[in-house]
């Protein structure tokens, strides 16, 4: 297997699956806008070989010539992107940085790629959140329905992806995952967040008092479902990632309440919902579990165990980092 191509490589689903690559004795080149976090936030730092690993700072909103000339020096067979202005709620306060990196700076690659006779699989990152809020088990044809700045550029970035596949043939696969969670995710996010106000004795903030539902599913799962994807996966195909396990947000803080023996009355404060929360995404999976005989093996118990354990390892080290999202334009 050549090198891939992972871009993105700072966010928590990209260092994770470099990481897991890197187990499986893959090299990987690893493209993002930001020089590297902290090691407690990149798995591919933990236990590795540092030379399956190369790191590029690229923007792909000023740089897209200088990723172009390196995917043509290597020759990647397989790019993955993760990359993405993400985050919901905060998509609302500078749309236009949203439509920017998800919407122009996609459409500017899109270009670029579909000019690499090398190229064999993009394989396209996106999110649940082009739905809208769901009723009931949806598969892959489910119509767009978004609801806020972040998931409509992210709509529109996919739909950018689709007719360049329809088009010119871009080789480009796309996966939706339900919730990723697992060791290494910043603590802005739901559950390394908890987890981290529960031990250091800090009130943590339900949203609207927890009661939207979701599947979380850990980021190896995640990881080998995108690989799985990429190698075998026809172009032109979206995969849905998720488990069969749906929980309320507020069941999910009790749950790690419960695990790390706290008060879930006296740590948690309900507040009210952020602007244009989905109330649900139940994510179909037949359809990657069917074709690609992929199967999620990490219960979301021992997954919580796992994510503990991380952050009672490396509290100090998790002292140091946001606790909040920070934006970059």
């Amino acid at each position: 297997m050549s090198k891939v191509l992972v871009i993105g490589s700072n966010s928590f689903s990209g260092a994770s699956f470099c990481a897991w690559l890197m187990d499986r004795g893959v090299d990987v080149i690893g493209v993002s806008r930001s020089p590297q976090p902290a090691d407690v936030m990149l798995p591919h730092r933990w236990g590795k070989k540092p030379e399956k690993f190369t790191f590029h700072r690229i923007d792909l909103n000023q740089d897209l010539h200088k990723l172009d000339s390196l995917i043509r020096q290597e020759r990647f067979n397989i790019v993955c992107n993760f990359a993405a202005q993400s985050m919901v709620g905060e998509s609302w306060d500078k749309p236009d940085d949203w439509m920017q990196t998800n919407v122009v700076s996609a459409a500017r690659l899109a270009e670029r790629l579909r000019h690499l006779d090398f190229l064999e699989k993009y394989v396209h990152i996106t999110t649940p959140e082009v739905y809208g809020s769901t009723d009931g088990w949806i598969k892959e044809d489910t119509p767009f329905n978004p609801s806020t700045p972040y998931a409509v550029s992210r709509a529109a970035g996919d739909m950018i992806f689709k007719i360049y596949r329809e088009t010119f043939g871009l080789p480009v696969v796309a996966t939706r995952a339900a919730n990723v969670y697992g060791p290494g995710q910043p603590l802005y996010r739901i559950i390394p967040r908890t987890i981290f106000f529960l031990l250091t004795g800090r009130t943590l903030e339900l949203h609207g008092g927890g009661v939207s539902t979701r599947s979380f599913i850990h980021i190896n799962d995640v990881s080998d479902a995108t690989w799985r994807i990429a190698q075998h996966a026809q172009a032109g195909e979206t995969f849905h990632i998720s488990t069969d396990r749906i929980i309320a947000i507020k069941d999910l803080v009790a749950l790690l309440c419960e695990r790390l023996d706290r008060p879930f009355a006296e740590q948690v404060k309900v507040v009210g919902e952020r602007l244009g929360k989905d109330s649900a995404y139940w994510l179909d999976s037949a359809k990657i579990r069917d074709q690609l005989q992929w199967r999620d093996s990490i219960s979301l118990e021992a997954g919580l165990d796992e994510t503990i354990s991380w952050a009672r390892t490396n509290m100090q080290s998790l002292a140091i980092q946001p606790i909040s999202y920070i934006h970059k334009s």
